[in-house]
């Protein structure tokens, strides 16, 4: 998506919606990463999202964007923060995705 400034490409052995992809981003016009910031995140599907995010708030975890309606879709996403203050995605997904 050259408009938005980067590239997604999914590695996996099947499709997203049958199992774990690995996805890659290419920045545009970003010459060298400093160590630390070349890692993106994890993204993990849930059911639920409002109902995984209070659960995991009552166990302490921040979160630094709270479930949000993605713009131009259907799909709700929140980013929490592992305790090395990594981002770790969720992403609403429904039933049959599972």
């Amino acid at each position: 998506q050259p408009e938005e400034k980067y590239t997604l490409t999914f590695l996996g052995f099947k499709k997203e919606t049958e199992t774990c992809v690995l996805e890659l981003t290419y920045n545009y016009g970003v010459s060298e990463y400093e160590q630390g910031n070349a890692y993106g995140h994890v993204a993990i599907g849930v059911q639920d999202i409002q109902r995984v995010t209070s659960k995991i708030k009552r166990q302490g975890v921040h979160f630094s964007m709270e479930p949000t309606n993605l713009k131009g879709s259907d799909e709700t996403i929140a980013f929490l923060l592992d305790p090395d203050g990594y981002q770790i995605e969720l992403i609403e997904r429904p039933a049959s995705w599972f």
